[in-house]
């Protein structure tokens, strides 16, 4: 088989890409890890945040998802419209840069303002990473890898939310036991601060490393852009596939950002585990199921697209959905602590089947002058779906309906099950609109 170069056009026939087009991806996905130990190291540090601002669940929970995710999904259109126009490469490293310094002033935050303030420019920053790197990822690959590729980078989603629990667990242990202590410059600083200020400082030297990635060539020669109209033109003449594709993900995002969010604090507050034994029985978990489930459900998606499945993206989501609902069950009822991390490994794996493929599915059927663009639209949905609700709606539930900290679980259970099967729905009605969107898109190809 003839390699492709790293600077040929992404090719349609059945060649493999070349060992540095799966470099770029790596680099890539190590990016997502440091955005999402960044995003996700909230979660089980809820205990002493809560404790030294003197907020809320609910509050907390606006830290965690609305805050982050109203920012991220707004900005994420226009910055990926520059990803369709411009570099993609300065756009991710600058983004990296920015929010790598946005976590660092997390750090410093004396009041609950503060904090939301800093969130909110996490979000901004973390912006520019996704929309472009599928838009990369998909000059770099041909068709019958792409789902496969794009799941490493995904991949990035678990290990750094596995590594963000890992971390918090074993901060949250030490701030139990220890005061505030006083760094030079800075001045007295709670333990749960100075982790972000080592994130950010991390997370600043590591953007530099991004910009060792080479801009290819888009997969249209020539192209540079496409204006508005036709954006909308194109995105309307889809409706029916992107309403059933970014409703049914975003509807297993939410039930997946609301188990990350608050599984620490119900294990925490109802079995009684320390949160150095949820970091680290949830982080391990996160790392290795949900990294083996991304991955299992981009290469099953190949698989199937190699055998002319050409819906095999939308179908991985729809089974996910209905094989996560048996976990998500049982991981809240057990009470043995293998029989938990079973159920929660099973369960991990299964939500994090679908998201190589979600995004896999959209760069088929549009051009790729508004790959980026039409990512974004997704992310935003997803994200405000997911992100920002996930996490709120357990916290109401349990806040207002339950009226009860120790009834988190109860709230779980509702949300989880609720929102799988409507995403399995969703998705199912997806699956002929979807062929005729792909089938239009081939056309006007040929």
């Amino acid at each position: 088989m003839t390699p492709v170069s790293a600077t040929a056009n992404a090719p349609s026939g059945p060649v493999k890409a070349t060992g540095y087009a799966w470099l770029v991806v790596t680099l890539l996905m190590l990016a997502h890890v440091l955005s999402f130990v960044d995003r996700q190291i909230l979660n089980l540090l809820v205990g002493p945040i809560r404790k030294d601002l003197g907020i809320s669940d609910t509050e907390m929970s606006l830290l965690m998802g609305l805050s982050f995710a109203f920012f991220y999904t707004i900005c994420g259109i226009p910055l990926a419209r520059w990803a369709d126009r411009g570099s993609r490469r300065w756009l991710i490293a600058g983004g990296a840069f920015a929010w790598s310094l946005a976590t660092a002033a997390c750090g410093l935050a004396q009041r609950y303002s503060h904090m939301l303030l800093a969130r909110v420019g996490v979000g901004v920053g973390e912006a520019t990473l996704s929309p472009a790197s599928f838009s990369l990822i998909t000059d770099y690959f041909p068709r019958e890898q792409r789902a496969s590729a794009i799941s490493i980078f995904v991949m990035g989603v678990y290990l750094g939310g596995g590594l963000a629990f890992l971390i918090g667990g074993i901060v949250a242990t030490y701030a139990a036991t220890h005061g505030a202590m006083t760094l030079p410059l800075i001045g007295e600083i709670r333990t749960w601060q100075v982790i972000f200020l080592i994130l950010g400082a991390v997370g600043v030297l590591f953007s530099l490393m991004l910009l060792l990635v080479r801009e290819p060539p888009r997969s249209s020669p020539g192209s540079t852009g496409i204006p508005i109209r036709e954006v909308l033109a194109k995105l309307k003449s889809n409706r029916r596939t992107l309403t059933c594709h970014h409703l049914g993900f975003a509807v297993i995002s939410l039930a997946g950002y609301g188990s990350s969010a608050w599984i620490p604090s119900f294990y925490i507050r109802v079995h009684h585990w320390t949160p150095y034994e949820v970091g680290l029985t949830y982080g391990v978990i996160l790392m290795v199921f949900g990294a083996l489930g991304v991955n299992f459900g981009g290469r099953i998606a190949d698989y199937y697209l190699r055998r002319g499945v050409t819906d095999a993206c939308m179908r991985v989501g729809m089974w996910a959905a209905i094989l996560a609902v048996p976990s998500s069950l049982s991981f809240l009822t057990f009470e043995s602590y293998w029989g938990i991390f079973a159920a929660l490994a099973a369960g991990t794996f299964f939500f994090s089947m679908p998201f190589g493929c979600a995004p896999a599915a959209l760069q088929e059927i549009v051009p790729a002058n508004m790959r980026a663009q039409t990512s974004a639209i997704y992310l935003f949905v997803i994200n405000m779906i997911g992100l920002g609700l996930g996490p709120t709606a357990v916290a109401l539930v349990t806040d207002y309906v339950f009226h009860d900290d120790q009834a988190v679980g109860q709230s779980l259970m509702l949300i989880n099950v609720s929102s799988l099967i409507i995403a399995a729905i969703l998705l199912g009605l997806g699956l002929k609109p979807y062929r005729e969107s792909l089938a239009r898109q081939r056309a006007a190809e040929a």
